[in-house]
């Protein structure tokens, strides 16, 4: 059974070991211990957390838990789902290789009941394409069909994607420039239309640089 005063000690010493990033590289394996050990979701919420913001800086370090990380995308808890689809975000953008053998559950996670969880898969996906984008190329359909999300905050989002796209792979938006242009004469959210137009101007600034530098070879 949890103890709740154990607990709060406990979320305590974590906010602490947040706080101190030059001590982060040799805090990760106790931090990790708190993943497999009989604590309250909160505390798993923000191990899991912490992890991924760890992994993002260490990430040869936190190799050996992304397992460990990964095996919460099934938990009952949306919460820990959420932290751990995120956390598989952060540590992707480190090292996509640590994360290639979950990216099949990840994507799976945009079909989670819970807008929150649907809405950090689009955010894990934006970290791990900042600097692994090919492993995206033939996925954008799926993030176009989450601008009509039913969650506003992932319809919100979901045009980021095609941004952070556009920026280094801009070819595969060029298809999406119209469709993402209804959004931003049409959607009822300005958000939604603003980030739309963010991602077309983006991608075609990409696309303008591109055929100058080959017009130069």
């Amino acid at each position: 059974m949890v103890n709740i005063g154990e607990e709060r000690e406990l979320l305590k010493e974590l906010r602490e070991i947040t706080k101190n990033k030059e001590n982060w590289k040799t805090a990760i394996d106790e931090v990790s211990i708190y993943l497999n050990e009989n604590h309250s979701d909160d505390v798993k919420a923000k191990v899991l957390w912490l992890l991924g913001e760890m992994g993002l800086h260490h990430p040869l370090e936190v190799k050996k838990y992304v397992v460990d990380i990964a095996s919460y995308l099934d938990n009952y808890c949306p919460k820990l789902r959420e932290r751990s689809v995120n956390a598989l975000g952060r540590v992707g953008r480190a090292d996509k290789y640590l994360i290639v053998p979950y990216l099949d559950k990840i994507m799976e996670m945009r079909k989670d009941n819970v807008d929150e969880v649907r809405l950090a898969f689009v955010w894990a996906c934006e970290n791990i394409a900042t600097n692994a984008p090919e492993l995206f190329c033939k996925k954008l359909d799926l993030f176009y069909e989450m601008i009509q999300d039913k969650g506003e905050r992932v319809r919100i989002e979901a045009p980021e994607m095609f941004r952070v796209m556009g920026k280094r792979k801009p070819q595969y938006v060029k298809p999406y420039l119209e469709k993402l242009q209804w959004f931003v004469d049409n959607d009822t959210n300005p958000v939604v239309r603003i980030h739309s137009a963010g991602a077309i101007r983006i991608t075609k600034r990409a696309l303008k640089e591109s055929d100058s530098n080959a017009a130069d070879d």
